[in-house]
């Protein structure tokens, strides 16, 4: 009886979820939009402006559609989980019970996911994700620390379903990597992990001394979002300086692809070596390249603009990079903790985290963040 009733309660909750759900969404509204821009795209000249058409169907597939339909099918998961629960008062019914606990833990975690998607109010929020994590100084620990990083942004990836591209690696000399770049493709990619740029530090005993000393490590994480077709910009070619890998006359069958793009105006460089072609390569490269110069603005310029800066008279070069501040500590020697420094929320299970459990960071983060996207942080960006 008590397990009936604790599954009772978590009921009445997830259904007063979705009814303030509803309430958000509007469905009469939601329903008449629909209708509307399926007119639009039916008239002939539709496609004669890419741009637009392209944000029509965006629309329609994720801001309306997707909600309309997953809204629908929760209240039929919960249906099912209260018409269950009227069987089990009449008769106990093991296999039934159990049935009804899948369903709401699957309904938890999607009303969990959905309620994270909810902070998540910037246009760029739903684009892809380009994350590129550098190793800082001290050698073998700082590399293989950001090799971590790598793997728990990896597996955190693949428990969300993502699509998971090595673009750029650069090994380390004893063990790690000195940098890496993953492009994460799917929606909201970039929506939950922009929390985690800035830099991450690390405190273990070292596995690379012999005298089993303390560590203390550094990487620095950034990430961008994917542009896609609904962004019409083109880097001046006057502005680039790129770099391809040579082949010589002592190593003629090497078959490097590297492609190495600096965008001279800012210092801003995107090395990529994971393609089959150097033509692939630079197209990768020039692709992140323009998502960082593009998100760069976003950092700061509007809150300086609103609090009276003279953006001509800032050289992008003075900016610092949101990266270089500590966001986290990580310790795993002499206890274990991890610890969010922006939202100061801590959780002793570091291992789930280093495992890919990053979502209550991301969710804490997007909660304190909901409010105002552009604070005094930005601008000083810009000191």
């Amino acid at each position: 009886m008590l397990e009936l009733l604790n599954i009772k309660t978590e009921v009445e909750r997830l259904s007063n979820i979705l009814s303030k759900a509803e309430d958000c969404l509007d469905f009469q509204y939601l329903t008449a939009r629909i209708q509307y821009l399926h007119q639009v795209i039916a008239q002939p000249d539709f496609w004669n402006n890419p741009t637009r058409a392209y944000e029509v169907l965006q629309e329609i597939e994720y801001s309306i559609f997707y909600k309309h339909q997953e809204y629908q099918r929760w209240c039929s998961i919960l249906e099912d989980i209260k018409a269950a629960l009227e069987l089990l008062e009449l008769s106990a019914d093991e296999e039934l019970l159990l049935e009804a606990q899948t369903n709401l833990t699957q309904l938890q975690q999607e009303l969990e996911t959905a309620e994270i998607q909810q902070l998540m109010s910037d246009p760029c929020d739903q684009k892809s994700a380009f994350l590129t994590i550098t190793a800082g100084v001290g050698g073998a620990d700082a590399e293989y620390w950001a090799y971590m990083l790598l793997r728990m942004y990896s597996k955190w990836g693949e428990s969300h379903s993502y699509k998971i591209l090595l673009v750029e690696k650069s090994c380390g000399d004893l063990a790690g990597i000195k940098s890496a770049s993953l492009e994460i493709i799917g929606r909201y990619a970039y929506g939950y992990l922009k929390s985690e740029t800035g830099t991450h530090q690390l405190q273990q005993i070292s596995p690379f001394d012999v005298t089993n000393s303390l560590h203390t490590s550094f990487a620095s994480v950034e990430v961008f979002p994917i542009l896609d077709e609904s962004v019409e910009w083109e880097i001046p070619e006057k502005d680039l300086e790129i770099t391809r890998w040579h082949s010589n006359s002592r190593n003629i069958n090497h078959s490097e692809t590297w492609v190495k793009v600096v965008h001279i105006p800012t210092g801003i460089s995107v090395f990529c070596n994971q393609e089959r072609s150097q033509m692939q390569n630079k197209e990768k490269a020039l692709a992140i390249l323009k998502s960082k110069l593009f998100a760069m603005p976003t950092a700061g310029y509007a809150y300086a603009l609103g609090q009276g800066v003279q953006i001509d008279k800032i050289q992008p070069r003075q900016i610092k990079s949101l990266f270089n501040k500590l966001i986290r500590e990580y310790i795993l020697h002499p206890y274990a903790q991890v610890k969010d420094l922006r939202t100061n929320l801590e959780t002793p299970a570091a291992t789930a985290v280093l495992n890919g459990e990053i979502d209550l960071f991301i969710k804490a983060y997007l909660q304190q963040n909901q409010t105002t996207s552009l604070t005094k942080e930005a601008l000083d960006n810009f000191k």
